[in-house]
């Protein structure tokens, strides 16, 4: 299943978001929520985004992938999703506007893509 590569490089970025919120907390001593530290308020957004739209990005495309698209679409899709999320964690860690946005057309480009593809590829004739 293709889909579990950009589930595995998905995941090292959600970890990697997930250790710079560990290293906030250790460098400012914030046990719980953001302590009001401008740099541990920004490592969680980064990753609550991440955790916002990752897991239902990597639902959709196992969904299409199941469902017969081709294997470049779901390549194409991956790699662009992978690609924006990198670009709008970038962003916001080094407080960057366009990145930030950039990462998130990319992002919602694939979703729209995904959304359409499901509906395109959705077997129908098994619905009923």
């Amino acid at each position: 299943m293709i889909t579990a590569l950009y589930a595995s490089l998905l995941a090292c970025l959600m970890l990697w978001l997930a250790f710079q919120v560990i290293k906030q907390r250790r460098i400012n001593q914030v046990a719980y929520a953001d302590g009001g530290v401008e740099g541990l308020q920004i490592a969680r957004s980064a990753q609550g985004n991440a955790m916002d739209y990752i897991p239902i990005t990597l639902i959709l495309m196992a969904l299409v992938e199941y469902n017969g698209a081709p294997a470049i679409w779901i390549h194409l899709t991956g790699l662009s999703f992978v690609i924006g999320r990198i670009l709008h964690a970038h962003g916001i860690l080094n407080k960057r506007f366009k990145g930030r946005v950039l990462g998130m057309q990319v992002t919602v480009l694939v979703i729209v893509g995904l959304i359409l593809s499901n509906l395109v590829y959705l077997p129908f004739d098994r619905l009923l």
